[in-house]
């Protein structure tokens, strides 16, 4: 299998920190030319950036919740760069919204946000760049999920929902673009050792989240990107459709 990205571009969608910067930064290290996608922080998306070091890299900003203005932006974003030989979907949202308590209207507001951003945006950016991927003769689809999508997320369903879709839609692209070299495989993490994590981990349940794995730990970013940068990889082609888990063994599928 090929580790060596050299002569590849990489789009990785959220990676102005957490796991999309570490999947940026591991992918720079194996010479791929990336572009680092970000919604709103700027300064973020520069720290990144610096963080790769040598090479050709670009920041691209776009709202993934605004589906319709993701073609006009793709566009301008393919002029640029000319080619992407690999789309990494990591930008996502965790909002709690809880059932029994909620305002109709606020319920209702969270599910649709989070399944703009979890889902629509990811799955439209996908169609985009698979078509592009298609006419350049193949292209590899990352889409990053997460546990929740098998075992629910009773204080944020809609997260649970967006990434159930999200598997269910990758597989569909799997089956779909096969025969176009076109692969797309998902990631499902549990708990990251990252910003959106940082206070539950810090928390009361800090431990008993900690202590799900036999690890005794959550995931690290590196843990997820290294899963990443593996199912990019050359020689991995009859494993599209797949979805890895990584989390430790804290929940097991069968």
């Amino acid at each position: 299998m090929k580790s060596d990205f050299r002569g590849k571009t990489v789009l990785v969608t959220g990676a102005s920190r957490g796991i999309g910067r570490e999947i940026a930064c591991c992918f720079a290290a194996a010479g791929a030319r990336v572009i680092v996608h970000f919604k709103s922080n700027e300064k973020e998306a520069g720290k990144t950036i610096a963080l790769l070091g040598e090479g050709e890299h670009f920041t691209y900003q776009a709202d993934l919740a605004e589906p319709y203005l993701l073609a006009h932006h793709a566009d301008k974003l393919y002029e640029a760069v000319g080619k992407i030989d690999i789309l990494v979907n990591n930008a996502g949202i965790f909002v709690k919204h809880d059932i029994l308590d909620l305002a109709a209207g606020t319920f209702r507001e969270r599910v649709l946000e989070t399944l703009m951003t979890n889902l629509a945006g990811p799955a439209l950016l996908s169609v985009f760049v698979a078509r592009k991927m298609a006419e350049q003769g193949g292209g590899s689809i990352i889409n990053i999920s997460s546990r929740g999508a098998f075992r629910g997320e009773p204080e944020a369903p809609a997260y649970g929902a967006s990434k159930a879709g999200l598997n269910a839609f990758g597989q569909s692209m799997a089956k779909a673009l096969a025969r176009q070299k076109v692969f797309v495989y998902t990631v499902a993490p549990g708990f990251v050792e990252t910003e959106m994590a940082e206070a539950d981990l810090a928390g009361s349940e800090g431990d008993m989240i900690r202590n799900q794995s036999p690890f005794g730990r959550v995931a690290s970013t590196k843990d997820v990107a290294n899963a990443v940068l593996l199912l990019a990889a050359d020689g991995n082609e009859f494993m599209t459709g797949c979805i890895l888990d990584v989390n430790g063994a804290s929940y097991l599928r069968t």
